[in-house]
């Protein structure tokens, strides 16, 4: 019952977060819909007695540090990369609720980054441990304001992988290379992702 309680407290937290940081209307609303999909999702599938497992997460981003993975699609410097460095420093020191409320700040900002809306998404993956409606959101973003861009697929790819449907991750990444120019340099990033995931025995259900 305390786990329920906590999740309508975390729920209402949030939305009043938002309101407070200024967002209003469609986007309010928006995310309102994410947060209560989600959370009747943990409704339906979530078991709040059993403890947290942040193992294949955990695991996933050792193997792919984020940072770098990043870079290999965006270059090592850009006009919102002080917007990412705070947020990652942040979620290296475990804030990553901080982490997720800086990049909020940033897409606000700058709307049409699509390496902010990845960091976005990335962030909310940290926090929650897991891929959630409100991370898969900002990804979509990513590729809607960069259509073609391999970055959205890859990380969303990542993040499945880090939640456990490594199958999954491995379908998204094919697709991306099958799209993918002999010469793109980050080519052999996806290619590691793929052999890495298809070496890793599929966790116990």
């Amino acid at each position: 019952m305390t786990a329920w309680l906590i999740l309508i407290l975390l729920v209402a937290a949030t939305v009043g977060l938002l309101w407070a940081l200024g967002v209003r209307g469609a986007l309010l609303q928006l995310a309102g819909a994410a947060l209560m999909l989600g959370s009747a999702g943990y409704g339906l599938q979530g078991r709040p007695s059993l403890p947290g497992s942040p193992g294949k997460s955990a695991a996933a981003s050792q193997a792919f540090p984020l940072t770098a993975a990043r870079r290999a699609f965006f270059g090592d410097f850009s006009r919102t990369e002080h917007w990412l460095i705070m947020s990652e420093s942040m979620a290296s020191r475990g804030k990553t609720g901080d982490a997720v409320n800086v990049l909020r700040s940033a897409v606000r900002e700058h709307p049409r980054d699509p390496q902010l809306w990845i960091g976005l998404g990335n962030a909310l993956v940290d926090h929650a441990r897991g891929l959630t409606p409100p991370a898969e959101l900002a990804y979509a973003q990513a590729a809607e304001v960069a259509p073609g861009h391999p970055a959205a697929a890859f990380f969303l790819g990542l993040a499945k992988a880090r939640s456990g449907e490594r199958q999954a991750a491995l379908a998204i990444w094919r697709q991306v290379l099958a799209n993918a120019p002999a010469d793109a340099s980050w080519r052999p990033l996806v290619e590691d992702a793929i052999r890495a995931f298809s070496a890793t025995p599929a966790p116990p259900r």
